[in-house]
């Protein structure tokens, strides 16, 4: 690749240049799903967990109403456990332009008590949130009935 000096410094002479887009996976338009509560959310997003023998995390992003106006599947992974870092999370809030977000996931056991790594997990995406300016509204763990809802619960951490 061809170089050129800059003020002493060795820099390519050609530095690519991209366009960030999101790509929907379908195009069906519905009408807005309003999320009011934690229940809403759950009955919204549980159908995205169902059949599913491992954990799946995901990130429902919202406009200013708190309509949903997108959903990423963040992570997958095994039967108990599902890798998530901020970064993941917050990318598809920041694509889609959302004022808020609320996470979810699945325990394949059916219990959906949270682990000490989700309780930590949550207590991150919730800093990092506040950090950029997108309001993580709840953290949801979805199991077989139940549904936990750190936002219900005062965000124990």
């Amino acid at each position: 690749m061809p170089q050129r000096s800059v003020n002493g410094v060795t820099v390519p002479s050609f530095i690519p240049r991209y366009r960030v887009c999101l790509v929907p996976e379908s195009r069906q338009a519905g009408p807005l799903v309003m999320i009011r509560d934690s229940t809403g959310a759950a009955a919204a997003l549980r159908p995205f967990f169902a059949g599913l023998d491992r954990e799946q995390f995901l990130v429902a992003c919202l406009d200013a109403k708190h309509a949903i106006i997108g959903v990423n599947v963040v992570s997958i992974g095994s039967l108990t456990l599902s890798i998530v870092h901020p970064r993941e999370v917050f990318k598809p809030a920041i694509l889609l332009n959302a004022h808020a977000l609320i996470a979810a996931h699945n325990h394949p056991s059916g219990d959906p008590s949270p682990s000490a790594e989700d309780r930590t997990l949550t207590a991150r995406l919730r800093q990092a949130g506040e950090l950029i300016g997108i309001a993580l509204l709840d953290h949801l763990i979805l199991g077989d009935e139940r549904t936990y809802s750190f936002a219900d619960q005062g965000w124990p951490a």
